[in-house]
Formats: C-alpha cells, structure tokens, sequence
C-alpha cells in the first residue's frame, strides 16, 4: 500500500539556493554553510511533511517555536555553553525557522550551530587555559554537571566560571580515582586532562555541514513526529545496516584514539579475522583501493576513515598498520583483505536452556530466546537470495534445535526490543499461530488494510511467554499484543513503549527533480565526497506512513501492551516512552478485525497472577526490587558535586560502601560469598524479573495445558 502512495507522490521540486537567504553568514570567517543540496533536501522534506505523511503538518509558527527549541536541546542541552544573550539573539528566527525549511533557507540553523560551535571551542579553550592555574581543594564549593533546569549563563564571568570549576572538578576526580601511588602526581593529572580537552577540540573542529545538517533536519523531523526522521547519506547506510544486521567490509570494529583509527574488535568469520594480520589496539594510518595509492588519514573523522575502508563484497583493500603496542616511528605493516558481507551475530536472536524448578516439584526445562530486533537483510531478500537474514528464519532455526531438546516452553524475551521490520513482526507472529490477521494498518487516505498470516501450520505449539519492557516498540508490540490476542501465551513485564506508528524508509533522490540533479551536477555539487560507498546520494527519510493496530481494533500508540503479568518499573510513562513524547500522535481504534482465539486463558492468566502475588509477598528479592525503584526515582533532581576534596571523599566513600551493602545482599539472597573490601567487584547481572517470569511459565506448564489448546 505504502509504496504505491509513495510512486504517486506529485512532487515539486526547486534549487532552493536562489532565493536570497534570511541570514548572511560570513564569508571570511571560518564557518559551516548549507550547500546547495543540503537546500534542495531542507525544501523537499518540508513538502513531504506538509503534504504527504500522516500527521500532514504545516510549517507555522507554533511548529517553528518546537523547531527552535529542538535546536536549542540539541546543540547545549545541558546548558553550558551558551550565553542568555546568545538565546536573546536567535529568538529573532523562533517563529520563522520552519516556513525557511519550505524555501530552502537555512541560514538561519546554521547561524545558531555556527554560534554554538564557537562558544563550544571558546569554552574549551578556556578549560585549556585553567589546567594550570592554582585550584583550593579545602574551600567548600558546588559544581553542577547538566544545568538543563538551570537558566542560560547570564554573562561570560558566569560561564568561565563553570569552566573554571569543571576543570577542577576534573582535576579532583582524577586525583581521587588514581591509585595511591598516582593520587598525589599532579603534573600526570594536569596532561591527562590536557589530552582530553585537546582532543574535544580536535574533535570540534573536524565537524562538518554535513553534521550540522543532520542535527538541523533532526530538530525538524522530531518537532512533526518522533518517529519520522531524515537520515544523511552517511546515517542512512549505518540504518540500512543496522536493520539487516549485516554490513560489507574486512569485519572489525574500530574507534578513533589520539587522532588515529584504531582496532576495538575484530568480528569472528569477518575477512580480517580469517586473514589473522589484524589484532586489537593495532592502528590503521594509511588506506588504498586495490592497486591504488595509499591514503593517510591519522587525524581524519572516523566516519572519513571508515567510509575507506569499508566497501562492496570481494573488492580489496589495502591497510597501513601499526601494531599494537609499537611506537609511531615502527615500520608500518602492509594488510591486503577482501571485503565480505559480515553478519553482527550478537544483534540477532540467540537460544538459552534454563532449568527451573516448580511449585510442584517438578524440574522444568524452557527454552529462552533473546531477540534485540526485528531484523531482514533488504537487498538480500530483494535478490531472491535463498540465504537471507531475517529474524523469523533464525528464530524458526532455534525453535527446531528447541525442540529436539525437548523444552517443555518457549519464552521471547523482547526487552529493549525497538523494533525493526514489519514484516518480520507478522512473519514471527505467524510461527505461532496458524493462520489468522497479525496487524492492522490505516494509511495517510484513512484506508485500513489487514496484514496476515497465511501460511498453515505453526513452528512451536508449546507453553509460549513473551517478555516485554518499557523499552520494547513497535514490531515488539504488533508480536506480543497479537500473541495477547489470540490468547497464544503470556505475555509478562512492564507497560511497553506505546509507539504505534509504521514508518516507509525512502531514498530522497525519489523526490529529487531531474533538472535538480542536473544542475547540482552542472556545479559539482551532487556528490558529497565524504558520501560512503554505496550509501543514498541525497540521503533517506523514514516518514510515519501510517498507523498501526492491534486485531482488537486497539491501537498501541501512547498505551503500549499492558503485560498480562506486571512487574513494577522505574521508567514512568511521563519520563519514558510514546506519552513522553510532545508530537506524538494520540491513541485511537477502529473496527477489529475477524480472528479465531487460540484458547482463552482468562482463568488461568488468573490463577497464574495469585500464585505470582504471593510468591512476590514472600520474595526477598522482590522486595530489593522495589528498593532499587525508589533509589532510582530519587536521582531526578539537580545534582550539586562537592568540590571540597575530603567532602567529595567522604561522599564517595559513602555511596560506595552503599553500593557495596547492595551488591552483597544481592549476593546473600541467592547464596553466593560476600563482597569483601580488597577484592574485585563480583559479577552482579542478576535478572530478577526473567527469573520469575520463567517461574510464571513453569506455572503455567503445571496448570495449564501442553499444546494449543481451542476453545
């Protein structure tokens, strides 16, 4: 449905940058400018979110004053950096910067990214200038981190002032944290920070239009929905990746340390680990293109560097490393690899057996399987390649190896789960039941169309829970409230996120007039040289299309997936989740569709909720669950940081003898030696609520039924 609206867009399209901007930015100085494709994108995003998304919304004032404030949060959310007269200034553009993304104009963004990248360098190089001079640590002074709730700076006395006691704050945190025999080395304490503010610089000054523009189009898309989002071309190759769970290149993980790429990971089955030349630590200074010249890119941005290396399946390229632990005057060593298609194994699902003892007695054995997202190689799929990665066929994998080990359940864990493909979200629903509509979804022309299984059969007929968060969205929600629905399983955890919103992601050259290219190319402008290989030459939009709904006729949006069995949470639907959101769209229903019930298990999600309770009123651990709530919901206030050092000291000492007592009666209520001072902290990952939800299942293996049972 999506995609013939989308094919049948009427778009207008112009070369934005004949218009007289409203803000002149200087020429001479060293400032960051939209370019001339930066504007004709600004201008088509506007016109496809006035005209073609769901929520349709125009570009007014009101919209401008979000816009302005996004901008704000983005740049300094933590106020400290710039100055009330700064904010007095741009509030000249507060009711007009969104009708300027209709034009094409950005000057006016790109003059309030300009002023806060300078007042950032300003306040770093004075941080640089404070290292040396003297600091009291005796005398009684409060430093506050994040100021979100704090006015702007008054004046720049105010701000240096800031400066001035973050430095020492700095200084005080490393003489604290060192060990004894470092505590007292001010002068390694003054160049450790140095290193660190030099490099923020380095870093600061290697930004780019293209990262202010990117943050511009963000403050834009988020004050229409939070969920629409434009994507540079860079951002939209890693999203592309990101859903399919595979990216092309030699299979490493890299990170930018003292202005060099350096090797964080290597990733097992990639091209370098096969080849063995690369290990962690090592530092790559130089790349070349098959035959081609060799490149240096010590002090390049990382995306820069990483667009070099990475690159289509089977091409070459060539590497100049220096090895771990080897100065930078050694002979570098030369690495030649071909690029493959990598799979991030990590981000997709994974089988766990867990072996639970019920009330009866009896040993359970459950089948646990942990799902990040909703993950499908796009273009694999699209190439009919019979090997894709999806989600539904990995899970399908474990379900079969599940079953041949004899698990008595199955439980999804879809915490943190954000979401991903809709497809996959019905796909894997359809591995559960056997034929039936998963999902409704209205588009921008109000129509409703039923998306189903319809294939015969189901992979798993066994007890089934799905486990969910606060942080569990989208194709999380279509999966768990469809198994709610059908009455499939149990679904267990907290209230879900409550996005209700089905996003299209489209390449912006879609919506790029012929004459537009043609004329950015006339000026050399329609290619970006810092563009990937292989990324969207204008970049991408993910635009809310359409709106999601349960079988029911219920939609998720702002309401989530209430669980059948709830588990008490610190994140609160005011601070986290869809209802935190000021442009979120509004919860609704339509008509339900028609669906047969699995089984109805209205008594037994009863009885399982009475045996729950009363395992929870005698429960310990419970009971420190709730104490870490409170803990938790005490932390949302201003922070003031001591920097009197035998204050701050004591205050440490305090929370850390604090954190010990917690971590030891953890320790103490399953068993397990104590924490003794001295010793290294122990591992603590202990998941209380995926413990008991397992005990939730094992009840249900005992007073429910084996197989699916129908009404």
């Amino acid at each position: 449905m999506f995609k013939n609206i989308v094919f049948g867009l009427a778009l207008i399209s112009f070369i934005a940058c004949g218009s007289k901007p409203r803000v002149s930015l200087d020429e001479e100085a060293l400032q960051l400018k939209p370019s001339a494709q930066h504007e004709v994108i600004a201008a088509e995003v506007a016109n496809l979110l006035e005209n073609y998304s769901y929520k349709k919304v125009p570009m007014t004032d009101s919209l401008s004053r979000i816009v302005f404030t996004n901008l704000l949060k983005s740049m300094d959310q933590g106020r400290n950096y710039l100055l009330q007269s700064d904010i007095d200034d741009f509030k000249q553009f507060e009711n007009t910067v969104s009708q300027d993304f209709r034009k094409g104009d950005l000057s006016a963004p790109f003059y309030l990214f300009n002023v806060y990248s300078q007042r950032y360098l300003e306040a770093m190089e004075y941080a640089l200038t404070q290292v040396d001079v003297p600091h009291d640590f005796d005398i009684d002074e409060k430093y506050v981190a994040y100021r979100e709730k704090l006015p702007y700076f008054k004046d720049e006395s105010e701000l240096k002032d800031q400066w001035r006691k973050r430095v020492k704050y700095d200084l005080l945190n490393l003489r604290l944290t060192s060990t004894d025999k470092d505590s007292v080395d001010v002068e390694k304490h003054k160049e450790t920070l140095r290193k660190r503010y030099k490099n923020l610089v380095s870093q600061a000054k290697q930004t780019n239009s293209n990262d202010a523009f990117q943050l511009i189009m963000t403050a834009l898309t988020d004050a229409v929905d939070p969920h629409t989002t434009y994507y540079n071309p860079s951002f939209a190759q890693a999203f592309n990746e990101s859903m399919s769970n595979t990216f092309e290149g030699i299979g490493a993980r890299l990170m930018m340390e003292n202005e060099m790429v350096t090797i964080k990971e290597v990733i097992a089955g990639g091209p370098a680990f096969k080849d063995k030349s690369l290990n962690v630590d090592d530092r790559i200074i130089g790349v070349a293109q098959g035959e081609g010249e060799f490149e240096d890119i010590i002090g390049w941005r990382l995306d820069a560097a990483v667009a070099k290396i990475k690159g289509p399946k089977n091409t070459v390229v060539k590497l100049k490393v220096i090895p771990a632990g080897q100065e930078l005057t050694a002979q570098p060593k030369i690495v030649a690899l071909k690029r493959d298609k990598i799979v991030i194994e990590e981000e997709s699902a994974q089988k766990e057996i867990k072996q639970i003892k019920g009330e009866d007695g009896k040993t359970y054995k459950l089948g646990l399987i942990k799902l990040p997202k909703f993950y499908i190689d796009f273009e694999a799929y699209r190439r009919r390649d019979p090997n894709y990665k999806s989600t539904t066929r990995d899970v399908r994998l474990i379900l079969d190896s599940l079953r041949q080990e004899n698990v008595d359940a199955v439980v999804l864990d879809l915490r943190n789960n954000g979401g991903g493909s809709l497809q996959e979200a019905i796909e894997l629903t359809g591995l559960f039941i056997d034929k039936g509509p998963v999902v409704q979804v209205r588009d921008v022309r109000d129509r409703v169309e039923v998306d189903s299984d319809n294939d015969s059969g189901v992979a798993w007929d066994g007890p089934f829970g799905v486990l969910i968060n606060r942080f569990s969205a989208s194709a999380s929600e279509i999966f768990a409230g469809a198994i709610q629905d059908y009455g499939r399983g149990i679904v267990l955890g907290t209230q879900s996120y409550g996005k209700g919103t089905v996003q299209s992601a489209i390449e912006m050259s879609r919506f790029i007039s012929a004459t537009n290219k043609l004329l950015l190319k006339a000026k050399g402008l329609d290619k970006d040289p810092e563009t990937p290989n292989g990324a969207p030459e204008f970049g991408q939009i993910n635009i809310t299309m359409g709106k999601f709904y349960r079988v029911t006729g219920s939609s998720t949006q702002h309401k989530g997936v209430i669980p059948d069995i709830v588990f008490p949470t610190q994140y609160t639907a005011e601070k986290f989740g869809e209802s935190s959101e000021p442009s979120a769209l509004p919860w609704d229903q339509i008509k339900p569709s028609s669906f047969t019930t699995v089984a109805d298990l209205t008594n037994l999600k009863d009885q399982l909720k009475a045996v729950h309770e009363s395992r929870m009123g005698q429960s310990p651990e419970y009971a420190y669950l709730l104490e870490d709530i409170e803990e938790f919901q005490k932390l949302d206030s201003i922070q003031e940081i001591s920097l009197n050092q035998d204050k701050l000291k004591q205050e440490r000492e305090k929370t850390r003898a604090k954190n010990r007592a917690r971590i030891n009666k953890g320790l103490e209520l399953r068993g397990l030696p104590l924490w003794k001072e001295g010793d290294p902290q122990p591992k603590t990952d202990f998941d209380f609520i995926l413990d008991e939800s397992l005990n939730v299942i094992a009840d249900y293996i005992r007073l429910g039924q084996t197989k699916l049972a129908k009404k």
